[in-house]
């Protein structure tokens, strides 16, 4: 008896070891695949009418400030024969710049219930209507005498936001191989930045950041939705949606195949189905019942955590002081929106950096790197603050400093939170998921614009080492829980937090019943007949 249990053991072992074979020798295969013109299509398309548009709107607002408030002015005297109060004036201005939040909250609250319906593309798709109205509503807010239009569309574009950073992280992640999904997923990152730096050039008085043509800068957000609306209908819809959801097996084997390009998909469908056997169900589940499950509850912190790191480590407040700091450095107040475009160039090019290295160092220490990094130059940053006023170069080593903090927030944490969120959590749990994880991120984004203010008027140049301890807080903690998920399936980076979730591991006969499951007919029997030796 005990002779036969240890062959059947050095079967399973034996046969245990030529799945992982097979699996490295299928994925160095898969690693010499070119990646698809479908497949770069739509990250780059996908992202270009999502968060594109979301970078845009951070910083085309800066440029023409001045202009819109004096808008308001004019609005006010040709309404009530009087000047509007200062205080309204900022009010008004502080609601245009804050309701952009508040539309990217209820954007992310609504994001489980319309994916449901209309699928990832689908959604992405329907989304681009937000932009068109948002655009038509503030770029004709002068034409109308309406500053409310303008305050309307802000929270229609936050609105679209917040559904396009919960949905396309989800749609690039389901329809990507697990060996370059953080380099696509990047593309998020990427498109943000590009949209901040675009904003940022169109803005210059040359251009757009003029009193006679402010308003084409809002026009403009009409341009990436609708090419959006042009490419995505050609794309095939999420390959793990149309199986899981819509249990369309002909359709995700076409949309593998497209993504793909290649005609044998039937290892790709296999790994869907496995994962689709291991879930305890395959309706999409509530966020009350992500809460309260046991099996998910690290991954649900994990996301909490960094999606809070990712607005709360500060970059936000850091534009508060880069105008200022130019200016005591010296230059000139009309060159000082030139040298300000190095910020956006130095965030472009450092998240495409980490696009090309992300799938050889991993998404964790990326992550550490990053949040360390900031640390540093957040604490460097401190004491040139300090020493700027009696140092006449100093000024420079402070912009140097925010050049560094810009660029290590963009290596890891500016886009891997989101690549994490669609990792961490298998199919049924993704929509609640990324719904909980846009709500977090939208909340911490406006606390800092509501907050920063009196940290800053508390703190003066010390308000950065709050910055400082929650970049440190959130490496500790990474370093600590988070496993590395480059090259892993769902169901692998399920099992990773199994331990700390404290869910046992699957038994050897359950795992001998897995293996059975997802192999031909012809090894079943193989196996069933050495099993019985």
């Amino acid at each position: 008896m005990c002779r036969a249990q240890l062959k059947g053991r050095w079967i399973c072992d034996m046969e245990q070891k030529g799945l992982e074979e097979n699996k490295m020798s299928k994925t160095q295969q898969k690693q010499k695949q070119p990646i698809t013109a479908c497949l770069l299509s739509a990250a780059f398309f996908g992202a270009l009418g999502s968060s594109f548009i979301y970078g845009y709107n951070l910083s085309v607002v800066n440029a023409p400030a001045t202009y819109i408030k004096a808008f308001y002015n004019q609005t006010w005297i040709d309404r009530y024969n009087e000047p509007v109060a200062a205080e309204t004036v900022t009010l008004l201005w502080s609601i245009t710049v804050s309701i952009f939040a508040i539309g990217g909250l209820c954007g992310a609250l609504s994001v489980s219930y319309i994916i449901r319906v209309l699928g990832r593309r689908g959604t992405l798709l329907v989304n681009n209507s937000f932009a068109v109205i948002a655009a038509l509503l503030m770029s004709l807010g002068e034409t109308a005498k309406s500053f409310e239009m303008l305050i309307i569309g802000r929270f229609i574009i936050g609105v679209d936001s917040g559904i396009a950073l919960s949905v396309l992280p989800m749609y690039l992640g389901e329809i990507t191989p697990r060996h370059i999904r953080g380099s696509i997923g990047q593309f998020n990152s990427i498109l943000i930045c590009l949209g901040v730096f675009t904003g940022q050039v169109l803005g210059l008085p040359e251009l757009l950041g003029q009193e006679s043509r402010w308003n084409y800068l809002f026009a403009f957000l009409a341009f990436p939705a609708v090419l959006q609306l042009c490419v995505l209908p050609f794309l095939p819809e999420s390959p793990r949606y149309l199986l899981m959801e819509r249990r369309d097996e002909e359709g995700a084997r076409r949309a593998f195949q497209k993504f793909l390009g290649k005609d044998d998909v039937s290892e790709e469908l296999e790994e869907v189905h496995a994962e689709a056997r291991a879930q305890e169900t395959l309706q999409a589940v509530s966020v009350f019942q992500l809460m309260k499950s046991q099996t998910v509850r690290w991954q649900l912190v994990t996301v909490v955590v960094t999606m809070a790191s990712y607005q709360l480590c500060g970059l936000n407040a850091l534009w508060y002081y880069t105008n200022g700091i130019l200016l005591e450095a010296g230059f000139n107040q009309e060159i000082v929106p030139y040298i300000t475009l190095s910020t956006g160039g130095i965030e472009t090019l450092a998240a495409i950096i980490s696009g090309l290295v992300i799938e050889r160092i991993g998404r964790k220490p990326l992550l550490i790197f990053g949040f360390t990094a900031m640390a540093v130059f957040f604490s460097l940053l401190t004491v040139f603050l300090n020493f700027q006023d009696r140092v006449s170069w100093m000024p420079y080593l402070s912009y140097i400093c925010i050049l560094a903090v810009i660029a290590s927030f963009c290596s890891g944490p500016g886009g891997i939170p989101f690549i994490l969120t669609g990792e961490l959590f298998e199919q049924a749990s993704r929509p609640a998921a990324f719904m909980i994880a846009g709500t977090v991120n939208w909340l911490s984004n406006f606390a800092v614009g509501l907050l920063f203010p009196f940290i800053q008027e508390t703190l003066q140049t010390f308000a950065f080492l709050v910055f400082v301890a929650v970049c440190i807080a959130a490496s500790i903690y990474l370093y600590i829980v988070l496993p590395e998920t480059k090259n892993k399936t769902f169901m692998d980076i399920s099992q990773s937090f199994a331990k700390i979730n404290q869910i046992p591991y699957p038994s050897p006969s359950h795992e001998m019943e897995m293996v059975l499951a997802t192999q031909p007919d012809e090894k079943k029997e193989a196996v069933k007949v050495e099993s019985s030796l």
